[in-house]
């Protein structure tokens, strides 16, 4: 499991003079079912959140207004990921180490996820982040 896995998804949108819709089908346009939606907000402008892992979850992020860098770590390659359309979405699979940075005035961030809440789940260490993905090899 690494940043192969990692992808941008445009949505599926619909276009007409009263504005535009997209639309994110649980199951179909992702690939995970969702079990827990929320969103980032009220973030200070070029604000960067601290990072985290998950050893389950998979995670579905969309720049709902403004934007925000997604930065991604699998243990052996850095990349950074700017979301700033609706209409476009980044998956995340679990076991990937994530950062949120360089946040615009008013952006709103919108995770879909596949568990629950569940803190056990969370590897907030880096150090234990690498332990852990070297205990899978």
């Amino acid at each position: 499991m690494g940043m192969e896995q990692v992808h941008i998804i445009e949505l599926t949108t619909k276009h007409d003079r009263r504005g535009n819709l997209s639309i994110i089908e649980s199951g179909t346009t992702l690939p995970f079912e969702i079990a827990r939606t929320y969103w980032i907000y009220d973030v200070p402008g070029g604000a960067h959140r601290t990072g985290h892992a998950f050893r389950t979850q998979h995670e579905f992020i969309v720049a709902l207004s403004g934007s925000f860098d997604v930065i991604l770590d699998d243990g052996n390659e850095r990349r950074r990921f700017h979301l700033c359309r609706s209409h476009h979405g980044l998956y995340i699979p679990n076991m990937m180490w994530r950062e949120l940075d360089n946040f615009s005035t008013g952006s709103v961030a919108m995770v879909l996820s596949s568990t629950l809440y569940d803190a056990i789940d969370y590897i907030e260490d880096y150090a234990l982040y690498k332990k852990e993905l070297n205990r899978d090899e």
